[in-house]
């Protein structure tokens, strides 16, 4: 009666440690992304959402984390998951626009003002729609999005106006920043975020877009002297997602705790990246950069530019879905 007393006391404690979550063993997913674990988007995203989701589902779902392009390169990240090196990963969605071409679209110039803004209507179009369905026709269950702040940027010297511009190399992310650089007369050259500091200081860029709450991320400070704070020159997006195989397999339960968990640190980490723009511009002033604001009448001439962005955006992807996530997009960031 003893020995049965103790096996049942230890199957009950064998399966509280499942119970809620519908594991009765634990599970450790391979989770990949291409930032450093000093970032604010591993920091207050990434790390906070895997943390919140082993928490809630009592340790019955671990995760096996590599950060800085440990697993893949940025734009591998999504054909790691497709080829089981990873079960999941944070995608920089602009990475992979010929994958995800509609998800795109949070890199046209002049839409969302705040991440916070980005980011609730990111959210809305991963929840049903056609970036969804475009993430799940590649294979990968979205589990939350979020925008980086307004892209700004960061150069050698004071760019205001147009003419400011023209034949400079201007690091963007992906084709659609591309075309905004293109459109100011400039030439758009793609470099992953962990490459831009050294491509800066060896001079092979003469400025960057980026988002304020970024740099710290990679010491871009250090190599630029002049910083804008309010242009709209684009966004980005990041898209926690799952191989939708491996999703599929895991308990209702165990899903339901990963998009939860997903929804509160999405409105976090836009949060959080807000927050911080201020103070981070009091600090690089401090440190002898030009912090600037364009005036009105430069911001007029830039936006005038950097409208046939948004044309040739729908021209090049072209179709019925493009003109419903552009139109949603326009609605949800109060941009006519």
């Amino acid at each position: 009666m003893k020995n049965t007393g103790k096996f049942l006391t230890i199957l009950a404690s064998v399966f509280s440690i499942g119970m809620g979550v519908g594991l009765a063993q634990a599970e450790t997913l391979r989770l990949g992304d291409f930032q450093s674990t000093s970032h604010v988007v591993s920091l207050e995203g990434t790390t906070r959402w895997m943390f919140a989701v082993e928490q809630a589902t009592n340790g019955a779902i671990k995760f096996e984390h590599f950060p800085a392009q440990q697993a893949a390169k940025s734009a591998a990240q999504l054909d790691a998951v497709n080829n089981g090196i990873l079960d999941a990963a944070l995608l920089g969605t602009l990475y992979h626009s010929e994958t995800l071409p509609l998800n795109s679209v949070i890199g046209l110039p002049g839409f969302y003002g705040t991440a916070v803004q980005g980011t609730e209507a990111l959210q809305k179009m991963l929840a049903e729609g056609p970036l969804r369905e475009e993430l799940l026709d590649a294979g990968v269950m979205p589990i939350f999005g979020f925008v980086l702040p307004p892209y700004q940027v960061l150069a050698k010297k004071h760019l205001g106006g147009v003419s400011d511009w023209k034949a400079l190399d201007i690091r963007t992310s992906g084709s659609t920043q591309a075309m905004t650089a293109r459109a100011l007369g400039s030439v758009g050259i793609s470099i992953p975020g962990p490459e831009v500091y050294t491509a800066v200081e060896r001079g092979r860029l003469d400025g960057v877009l980026f988002p304020l709450a970024s740099v710290p991320g990679y010491n871009l400070q250090e190599v630029v002297s002049h910083i804008s704070t309010n242009g709209s020159f684009g966004g980005y997006s990041f898209v926690m997602v799952v191989g939708r195989d491996k999703f599929e397999s895991l308990p209702a339960d165990v899903q339901s705790v990963m998009l939860e968990k997903g929804r509160e640190v999405a409105t976090h980490v836009a949060k959080v990246q807000d927050d911080s723009v201020g103070s981070l511009a009091a600090e690089w002033k401090a440190q002898g950069i030009e912090v600037y604001q364009f005036s009105d009448a430069e911001l007029a001439e830039l936006g005038d530019a950097m409208q046939p962005v948004t044309a040739d955006w729908m021209e090049r992807i072209g179709g019925e879905k493009a003109q419903l996530v552009l139109d949603s997009y326009r609605a949800l960031t109060s941009k006519k």
